[in-house]
């Protein structure tokens, strides 16, 4: 059963799409009010749940990151119904899945938010199978809220899957591998006061997309869920624009 609002959602527009992906262990809720916001600007807009999550951990723990793939695939395939135009938007692992995913299907552009070129050096990484058959879970630390009325409510898992973290770093190495063959417009847009994601990580994924139109767009008041967080309509306001000028460009052509 999915948690009371981290529900999916599909707001009906025009025929440009915008293809929204959570974070890991979080949900479609991240992305809602960005969604809302696209929405009211006329687009099609899609948030999706990743593959098990929005739920309960255990069904993230069977998940590897094949399965949260195929979760982005089929928001695509459902708004290609119905678009002529779609962009990929992520926050975090969602960028990540977004970043991989414009390197193997034709989209319209690419826009990311939060996201880990590599997970930081962590003394247990390196043994986090054989963690996973003694421990199936640790505790999240404290968050780096930036907006405590939006995390309040927020929802996601409190605690990281172990095998949920091995997937996600051999999902990492899959989007490294994949960014020089991404060659749709990108934009990344990254917190200077993230304290999980450092800044460095948007600098490096820049250097290496494969795209000739990419640019960071940096925000300076938010934590790492930039979507619920004081900078959001910075981030929203810039997206917007980035679509616009990717539609009036391809227009032009």
């Amino acid at each position: 059963m999915i948690i009371p609002t981290a529900e999916p959602f599909l707001f009906p527009g025009n025929r440009y799409g915008c293809l929204l992906v959570h974070g890991f262990t979080g949900a479609p809720k991240e992305m809602r009010w960005m969604g809302e916001y696209l929405r009211d600007q006329g687009y099609t807009v899609l948030g999706v749940r990743l593959a098990g999550h929005a739920t309960k951990i255990e069904d993230m723990m069977r998940m590897q990151w094949q399965d949260w793939l195929a979760s982005v695939e089929d928001g695509y395939q459902l708004l290609k119904g119905c678009t002529d135009n779609i962009f990929v938007v992520g926050l975090s692992m969602g960028g990540i899945l977004s970043l991989l995913f414009s390197s193997l299907y034709p989209v319209s552009g690419v826009i990311t938010m939060s996201v880990p070129y590599e997970l930081p050096d962590d003394p247990r990484l390196p043994f986090a199978k054989v963690l996973s058959l003694v421990i199936n879970k640790v505790e999240k630390g404290p968050p780096d809220w930036h907006n405590p009325e939006a995390a309040k409510d927020h929802v996601e898992y409190p605690y990281f899957p172990i095998k949920g973290v091995i997937q996600l770093r051999e999902l990492l190495a899959e989007m490294r591998a994949a960014l020089p063959k991404v060659k749709a417009p990108a934009l990344v847009i990254q917190s200077r006061q993230d304290e999980g994601v450092l800044p460095i990580n948007a600098e490096k994924i820049l250097a290496a997309l494969g795209s000739t139109d990419k640019q960071i767009f940096w925000v300076e008041n938010s934590g790492h869920v930039i979507t619920r967080e004081p900078d959001r309509f910075l981030a929203f306001d810039k997206t917007n624009e980035f679509i616009k000028r990717v539609l009036d460009n391809k227009s032009r052509l």
